[in-house]
């Protein structure tokens, strides 16, 4: 029963669609400061698309015109590992890490899929 009690709570201390991460050589996670920091930011990537992380974890996403254009809407929250989930109103989850490397700010995707945002 106490092993049951301790993989109880660690399920509910971290999502359960947590990964492990792609990490590559010179990859640095986004400190907790500067994931709070997103709040009330839009994220533009390469392809025109656009995240928009808004106080109080309301999150769109908006797709470039290319793909289709379109925006899904949902809510966020910052993972223990530092990873930033969504849970979107069609259902649909992920999480992905943020992370700087050689002065870039890079998307990595659960499946390891890596998608730099475009400078400010």
């Amino acid at each position: 029963m106490k092993h049951l009690l301790l993989i109880a709570a660690a399920c509910a201390a971290s999502p359960l669609w947590a990964a492990e991460w792609a990490i590559r050589p010179g990859d640095i996670p986004l400190s907790p400061a500067e994931l709070d920091a997103l709040a009330g930011r839009t994220l533009t990537f390469y392809d025109d698309g656009q995240s928009k992380y808004s106080a109080g974890g309301a999150y769109s996403y908006t797709y470039s015109a290319v793909n289709g254009g379109g925006t899904a809407f949902g809510t966020y929250s910052i993972a223990a590992d530092g990873s930033i989930c969504v849970q979107y109103r069609n259902g649909f989850d992920r999480c992905d890490l943020y992370v700087r490397n050689n002065g870039r700010l890079i998307l990595i995707t659960e499946k390891g899929e890596r998608y730099p945002v475009r400078p400010e």
